[in-house]
């Protein structure tokens, strides 16, 4: 790794090759001196274990290590390459490169401005009309109940009261299969106009 320190731009890659030859070649013999310290003793097998895994700690540093400067090598390089580019760039004063084109973005905001307002309109449009079908429904509830209640006075049987029962039920259904209906079509004209 000094060697790698001080290495001039020509030979920097050749040691950081044989730094790596060498890392590969401590990870193959540390595999092999893993499987031999399995094979010890019982008694000296937990020692033995700590020491390959020692041995394998350090070998990662020295990897990690290698990494680092390879990373900073490149970064120091790249950094010279885009220094030359613009030293030895030309600049005129009217440029294309320079111009920011804003119209664009200021149209692309404002857009998405308008849009975020007609969500937020949407959702409280939607929430108004759930609030006034919660109260639609505590009112027919009410009713219904009135309804019955006059319906037992005046004497209707049983089999009238079901039949009006099971006719509501049947109704609920209707209007859930239209309120899935209408959200299908919605999205789907949703979908092809966009």
């Amino acid at each position: 790794m000094g060697r790698l320190e001080t290495a001039d731009k020509q030979s920097v890659q050749i040691v950081e090759n044989e730094i790596q030859a060498s890392i590969d070649q401590i990870f193959s013999r540390l595999e092999r001196l893993e499987i031999l310290s399995s094979k010890e003793p019982p008694n000296k097998r937990q020692n033995a274990k700590l020491r390959v895994d020692q041995l394998k700690y350090d070998v990662q540093h020295l990897q990690t290590a290698l990494r680092n400067f390879q990373h900073r090598r490149h970064a120091r390089e790249q950094q010279e390459r885009q220094r030359e580019e613009l030293l030895s760039r030309i600049f005129t004063t009217n440029d294309s490169d320079t111009t920011i084109p804003m119209d664009e973005s200021l149209q692309f905001n404002s857009s998405l401005q308008k849009v975020h307002h007609g969500m937020d309109d949407l959702i409280l449009d939607g929430h108004n009309i759930l609030d006034g079908l919660r109260t639609q429904r505590l009112t027919l509830k009410g009713t219904q109940k009135k309804i019955l209640d006059i319906a037992n006075m005046l004497g209707l049987s049983n089999t009238v009261m079901r039949l009006i029962e099971k006719r509501a039920f049947q109704d609920k259904y209707f209007m859930i299969g239209g309120m899935l209906l209408t959200c299908v079509v919605m999205f789907l004209v949703v979908q092809y106009l966009t």
